[in-house]
């Protein structure tokens, strides 16, 4: 008897084992093949120098808009005016709210349904006390060792200005696209985008504009960020996360510390958020990152390759590892953050009222509805007033991976990074694109800035800077996008 159960446990095994080759060796690579292309041709010193001389207009975004820094913005227009002179001409130009901009670039085929590229030209500030950390003047604008350094040149002047550097060469060369083209440039980006891009949006819309697809900032060429992948990934952005915000209260009465009742407002509320914090919204592999594993899969090597290609085996354990990071577990839930708490104001005084707020990102699939009820539900305490914040978004829509726009955006970065493997991806921050679903049901999000892992913290922190070589593709990046939708689809 021991001896049958040995045979076919070992039998199980053989089938097993075979089951997981097979699967793993018949995945296909999902990888767009395309002609090898000559690149264009890019002064790269001139184009490097224009993107650093907008890096001292100081267009530092605020909830106030007019308020703060209203001049900066003005001075951008003029020079971008200034420098892309063929494009101020041939596109429309108009100024939406504030300061946003919608430039419109005529098609030659009336017929064919447009297309939106966009960018923001606002910036995030300088954390304060940080600055003596930066290497060289924030807003310099400065050139040096092979890159553009300063608020903005990644994020988000690098892309603005990269997609009016290809659209002047394009005019320069006589080139008319097929699809009318809307550049967006948005003012408020940083801020929630609901002065620019929102407006931006319901205009079109109430032109009665209905967009083929939209490309905005987004996920990046990465390098050596995934485990058992040696090619750069180059992630499209199909949907972004939803932002929620909740503001938590706790009143009780106040009293002194010499005499501490059982339960006092920072207590009360340290053990509901300790709670919020150790219950996180549950994840899974699927959806976007389903598809995004799916595409990476057959382009890795060992086990993370054999894992990948079968998930019905390996799924807990694949899973596992990345709940571990805190970029690869945000692709996998609604994340939680606890961003502010304040109470009290004296060392011996009990506060009466304590307060909280937290932050989700909210997955595709999950609810601004679902995630409160988690809240309430996870808080175990009637006594917090929960606030929804009024500017919390539902996540996006879904893009489609099979559509005309991914497929564009895919062939295009294999034409200027021939080395990157394409594979759909999730936004995890929130861009101005969420406003355009509106207008489009295919809705992407994708950077074509080389990023490795000792670059990321740049993003918004200290030491922000582009190098000149990958501005350049970012430049030759946007004119093959622009140059491949010329041909009928």
């Amino acid at each position: 008897m021991l001896k049958r159960i040995l045979l076919a446990l070992l039998a199980a095994l053989v089938v097993l084992t075979v089951a997981v080759a097979v699967n793993t060796w018949r995945r296909p690579s999902v990888q767009l093949q395309v002609p090898a292309i000559q690149k264009a041709a890019v002064d790269e010193r001139a184009a490097a120098q224009r993107l650093a001389g907008a890096i001292p207009i100081r267009t530092v975004s605020s909830f106030e808009g007019l308020q703060r820094n209203g001049e900066e913005f003005q001075k951008l227009h003029a020079y971008l005016a200034q420098h892309f002179p063929r494009l101020h001409a041939t596109l429309k130009k108009e100024v939406v709210g504030d300061n946003a901009l919608l430039y419109t670039w005529a098609g030659s085929d009336p017929s064919a349904r447009p297309i939106a590229l966009m960018a923001h030209q606002d910036v995030v500030p300088i954390a304060p006390g940080t600055e003596k950390a930066w290497e060289v003047d924030p807003f310099s604008g400065e050139i040096k060792n092979g890159f553009v350094w300063g608020r903005g040149a990644w994020d988000n002047k690098g892309n603005l200005l990269a997609q009016m550097e290809a659209v002047e060469m394009l005019l320069a060369q006589g080139f008319q696209p097929r699809q009318t083209v809307y550049l967006v440039a948005g003012d408020d980006e940083e801020v929630s985008g609901l002065r620019g891009a929102k407006p931006i949006a319901e205009l079109l819309k109430s032109r009665g504009v209905r967009l083929e697809w939209v490309l905005d900032e987004g996920l990046l060429v990465t390098e050596g960020v995934l485990p058992g992948l040696d090619k750069p990934a180059a992630l499209i952005g199909l949907a972004e996360k939803g932002y929620a915000t909740f503001f938590l209260s706790l009143d009780v009465p106040p009293g002194h510390s010499s005499m501490p009742p059982s339960a006092t407002a920072i207590g009360g509320m340290s053990a509901a958020l300790a709670r919020l914090e150790a219950n996180p919204m549950p994840a899974a592999i699927r959806g976007v990152a389903g598809e995004m594993f799916g595409a990476l899969a057959p382009e890795m090597h060992g086990f993370n390759r054999v894992a990948l290609s079968n998930l019905w085996l390996f799924g807990p354990v694949v899973q596992g590892q990345l709940e571990k990071g805190a970029s690869s577990n945000a692709m996998l839930r609604t994340t939680t953050a606890l961003t502010i708490v304040r109470a009290g104001n004296k060392d011996n005084v009990l506060p009466g009222r304590a307060e909280a707020a937290v932050n989700f990102r909210v997955l595709p699939g999950d609810s601004l509805a679902s995630v409160e009820a988690h809240l309430r539900k996870t808080l175990a305490n009637d006594a917090i007033a929960v606030q929804a914040y009024p500017g919390n978004s539902e996540p996006s829509p879904v893009s489609p991976s099979e559509g005309l726009g991914y497929r564009a955006i895919a062939q295009s970065v294999r034409q200027v990074f021939p080395e990157a493997v394409v594979a759909p991806g999730l936004m995890i921050a929130a861009t101005d694109s969420r406003h355009f679903s509106i207008v489009s049901d295919a809705v992407y999000r994708f950077s074509p800035v080389r990023a490795k892992p000792d670059e990321l913290p740049r993003f918004h922190g200290t030491n922000e800077r582009i190098s000149i070589a990958n501005y350049v593709e970012m430049i030759q990046f946007y004119h093959q996008l622009l140059r491949n939708t010329a041909q009928p689809q």
